[in-house]
């Protein structure tokens, strides 16, 4: 006798080749209902390059992510990859580091509140991203938490007549523990060059 029991078909289950944490596994089906929110898809590919973007412990390269990409038994072309990229940068669930040529993911996704996260029709996914580079470790921090930065921006752009689209500031100096390490006592900043 046959034990007969329904099964979901392997296809609409997400693959976890990499062997994402349960975290991360969270944080991506979060992204695929924000991305099915602004009417997007979010397939294995890119999913894949998200999973890999949220496990890097630090910025990740293009073709650093190909790399691991392909370790995975697929044999990628780098404009898939870039292609996947496109799509997370426009649907705002990753950022690039220009200074770096480098990828990051979104603050508001490693957040489990959705609200974090919210977009309206004009400003499709349009939120400021500052970034604090440390030019010793080459550790990033993004900085979520500075609307008035946008703000400002949006008044700069509007008195120009300028159309925004993107914006991103990337400030370079030393984090907290290269600060630090290089003066050897917490709370002192080494004076100015």
């Amino acid at each position: 006798m046959m034990n007969m029991q329904t099964r979901t078909p392997p296809s609409s289950l997400p693959d976890n080749s990499y062997g994402f944490s349960d975290r991360i596994q969270q944080q991506l089906d979060h992204a695929g209902r924000l991305c099915a929110l602004q009417g997007g898809r979010m397939t294995a590919q890119r999913r894949d390059v998200l999973g890999l973007v949220l496990s890097a412990t630090t910025p990740v390269g293009a073709y650093d992510l190909l790399e691991q990409l392909k370790t995975s038994g697929r044999k990628p072309a780098p404009p898939t990859i870039y292609r996947a990229l496109d799509f997370l940068l426009e649907h705002g669930l990753i950022h690039r580091i220009e200074r770096l040529s480098a990828f990051v993911p979104c603050t508001h996704l490693l957040h489990d509140h959705a609200h974090d996260h919210s977009h309206d029709h004009t400003d499709a996914c349009l939120h400021s991203a500052q970034f604090l580079i440390c030019r010793n470790c080459g550790g990033v921090t993004e900085i979520a938490d500075a609307p008035r930065v946008l703000d400002v921006l949006k008044n700069i752009c509007s008195k120009k007549n300028f159309t925004m689209q993107s914006a991103s500031v990337e400030v370079e100096g030393l984090c907290e523990d290269c600060t630090h390490s290089t003066t050897g006592q917490k709370g002192h900043t080494p004076p100015p060059n």
